[in-house]
């Protein structure tokens, strides 16, 4: 028999180069499965680079968008603005078409109708001061009977002298017909310096309910929308009705407003003059009924007479003196 010396390897080797190969064997393996991963994985680098595709429906058929997110910041070129709400008169003339008659209509009339009014009611066609001045001047110094005064006011036509007119008529009648006489024609004044004001007030309501129905036609085209499941999640399908609900409701609020603050400014205007008629009426009520007739003949009449007696009391005190 053979002996093996102590010194001399075994075949097979010690335990530790065994394990030692199994590790170098595992990595040779594990760096060949990485690599035929790698040789057989896509070049992602493209599909990072590429955006994803968007289709829209163009008349019945789907188109890819080439460029959904624009330009790119620093290319110079200007993105494309999306839907919005119009602002100037020409796009929202396009955008609302035949709605807008309504508002054109109501606009045209209440500023028609403020402009007339503004004209009537000046204080110099209502109120002619020097008409009124003289007028009071002639009945208070007596120059002035019944018939001349009528025809002083025809001459002069303006709504106080129609209220005067009504008193003349009831001449040296007693103050109570007298005033009667002006009340009467004074209302009949007031209801034409009134006229049209109605129509403004009407303007300045019915504006705002027309914006409110614009408004509910307009919802209701965006939830119509809303429903078609090609407008789901397209804000742009959308906009049409929005717009129109936004706009009719400022355009109703843009008339309303200002036909509002017009018959409130011109309502203030037409109570001032009234007033200041009713104050000139008053004065003509006490020169020309039965009792102010005989209080400025008594007026007139010691006025005259005053004179004379400071004449003759001159000489009395000469002579005395003398």
């Amino acid at each position: 028999m053979i002996k093996l010396n102590s010194n001399q390897k075994s075949p097979t080797g010690s335990p530790a180069n065994t394990q030692r190969g199994f590790r170098h064997r595992f990595l040779a393996k594990l760096l060949v499965i990485c690599g035929l991963c790698l040789m057989l994985s896509p070049d992602n680098s493209a599909a990072q680079e590429r955006l994803p595709k968007v289709v829209e429906s163009v008349n019945g058929e789907f188109v890819e968008v080439k460029d959904p997110a624009g330009p790119l910041p620093g290319s110079g070129l200007q993105p494309e603005r999306g839907t919005k709400i119009p602002f100037t008169p020409q796009e929202i003339i396009e955008e609302l078409k035949y709605y807008i008659l309504p508002f054109v209509i109501a606009s045209v009339i209440s500023m028609w109708f403020i402009i007339e009014r503004l004209v009537i009611l000046r204080s110099g066609r209502v109120i002619p001061r020097h008409f009124v001045t003289r007028f009071l001047k002639l009945l208070q110094d007596g120059k002035l009977n019944s018939r001349s005064a009528l025809k002083l006011c025809d001459e002069n036509p303006s709504p106080i002298s129609a209220v005067f007119a009504h008193g003349v008529r009831k001449w040296g009648k007693p103050s109570v017909e007298v005033e009667q006489a002006i009340i009467d024609g004074g209302e009949r004044q007031l209801s034409q310096l009134r006229k049209h004001l109605r129509v403004i007030n009407g303007v300045a309501t019915v504006a705002p309910l027309m914006g409110l129905l614009g408004t509910v036609v307009g919802m209701i085209l965006a939830f119509n929308d809303i429903a078609n499941s090609s407008a789901m999640g397209k804000a742009e399908e959308l906009a049409g009705g929005i717009a129109l609900a936004l706009l009719t409701t400022a355009l109703g609020l843009g008339i309303a407003i200002p036909s509002l603050i017009m018959y409130m400014y011109l309502a203030g205007r037409v109570d001032g003059l009234v007033m200041e008629m009713d104050q000139s009426a008053q004065d003509l009520v006490h020169l020309i009924s039965a009792e102010g007739l005989a209080a400025g003949a008594a007026s007139r009449k010691s006025s005259s007479s005053a004179p004379a007696t400071t004449t003759k009391a001159k000489p009395d005190k000469t002579t005395s003196a003398s």
